[in-house]
């Protein structure tokens, strides 16, 4: 947005990284769950879906954070954050499996970890797409860097499972471990590389500085919303544990009810407070009909894509018998597709626009569940398995970077922040609630 002619900033690790802490438990599931004690199909999603969820809790704050105290500054927080929290997921491993007959001490740690780990990306991914966003101005140079970004999640989808799996063949503690150590790597070279904006910078002094006092105190609780960002963030964590919760205990249970309830009325509450708040976390007036259709347009498309990467999984290892290499073999072919996919969202965004681009990834979306679904478990892999990685990748190639080019736009480059977290929150949150309905769908299906 901001005319500078710097060099690209050493950030599309970030969105690597970030889909990493994903797939590196996704691919070793069934050997974490032994591990931990795990008894119930439906424990085994949350372990996927605490991950997801808090990204997309925490994201919308995030970017404000970074909006406030500088990109640079947030974006490396949230590496040493997601380091220190993996540290953590792999030494769940020498805690006593279970401690009661109703606490499952080692699985309890374990999904704890795995939660906390969601905090380092929903740092990470609003305030390095926010770096982009300043740095370049909008064009075609724009538009293939935001591509390029978005081609990490195929890259990360194959590199993490396979690393992963060499590392779960000795023990698999040692994968959490060694991504923690490369995390920590990182976040001390992005101190020299990544170049931090001047605004960003100015306003994080000018923040800091007016804190000292009881009116700066004030200004800086306007600053980041603090009622906006307890509201939201609370609705939205409520929202969460029930619908997940759900598929778990079952509805018949009052508190999954009641946390419901009190999760819608806390997002409304929510809406209320952006639209009359001096600074909002969420700048309402910004989002018009428009937007507001590509969003719930990305939140269906990722909520088939989240169903999609867990039970493809589920089928390669649980139900085809396939190891953890060889099912990150099957699923290569994401890989080329992917990287197709994102250049091709680079040369064709601004010539088709991205509504066009946007019909695209829903099409991709939809024949790819499709055919995964109706795949019989003994069926040639080159049939329709292979297919769908193939055309399941570029819906979410095609609709990430159309959606964050289009809102990186509109919004003020103060707000940068803002326009990655949306995209990214309805991302993630779309694709952690989905496995919630989809487990309660299995749970009353399979019995």
């Amino acid at each position: 947005m901001l005319p500078m002619a710097s060099p690209l900033p050493d950030n599309e690790p970030n969105s690597y990284f970030a889909d990493s802490g994903f797939h590196q438990t996704l691919c070793i599931l069934q050997l974490i769950a032994a591990d931990l004690g795990v008894t119930q199909p439906a424990q085994v999603v949350w372990l996927m879906a605490g991950y997801g969820l808090a990204v997309g809790t925490f994201i919308l704050l995030a970017g404000r954070l970074g909006d406030i105290y500088g990109y640079k500054r947030l974006f490396l927080i949230g590496n040493f954050w997601f380091a220190i929290s993996s540290l953590l997921a792999g030494f769940a491993i020498f805690i006593p499996i279970q401690i009661s007959t109703y606490n499952q001490a080692r699985y309890t740690i374990f999904l704890l970890a795995r939660v906390l780990q969601g905090i380092g990306p929903a740092l990470m991914i609003p305030n390095g797409v926010a770096l982009l966003g300043v740095t370049y101005v909008a064009g075609q140079r724009k538009a293939m860097l935001f591509s390029i970004f978005g081609a990490m999640a195929p890259v990360s989808a194959i590199i993490s499972p396979a690393v992963t799996s060499l590392f779960a063949l000795l023990w698999w503690p040692y994968a959490f471990w060694a991504f923690a150590i490369v995390l920590i790597g990182v976040t001390f070279v992005g101190l020299y590389v990544i170049p931090d904006p001047p605004s960003t910078a100015q306003s994080s002094e000018e923040s800091i500085g007016g804190g000292h006092n009881y009116q700066g105190f004030i200004n800086l609780c306007a600053k980041l919303d603090v009622l906006g960002a307890l509201t939201g963030v609370s609705g939205l964590v409520l929202i969460s544990v029930a619908l997940n919760q759900g598929s778990l205990t079952g509805w018949r249970n009052a508190y999954v009810s009641v946390l419901l309830v009190v999760g819608i009325v806390l997002c409304t509450v929510f809406v209320f407070i952006e639209k009359r708040a001096r600074k909002p976390l969420v700048p309402i007036e910004a989002l018009n009909a428009g937007v507001g259709f590509v969003l719930a347009a990305i939140g269906c498309g990722w909520g088939c894509f989240g169903i999609y990467i867990f039970y493809i999984w589920e089928f390669y290892e649980v139900l085809r018998g396939a190891s953890p290499l060889l099912a990150t073999a099957w699923h290569s072919p994401i890989f080329i597709s992917g990287i197709a996919a994102a250049l091709t969202t680079g040369f064709i965004i601004h010539r088709v626009g991205p509504a066009k681009v946007m019909a695209l990834a829903l099409l991709a979306f939809t024949v790819g569940v499709a055919l995964i679904a109706t795949t019989p478990i003994y069926q040639s892999y080159w049939l329709q398995t292979f297919l769908c990685n193939v055309i399941i990748t570029w819906g979410m190639d095609l609709s990430f970077p159309a959606a964050t080019l289009m809102l990186s736009d509109l919004v003020a480059p103060e707000h940068q922040g803002i326009a990655a977290s949306l995209v990214t929150t309805v991302v993630n949150y779309s694709g952690a609630l989905s496995l919630g309905v989809a487990g309660a769908i299995e749970l009353h299906v399979s019995d």
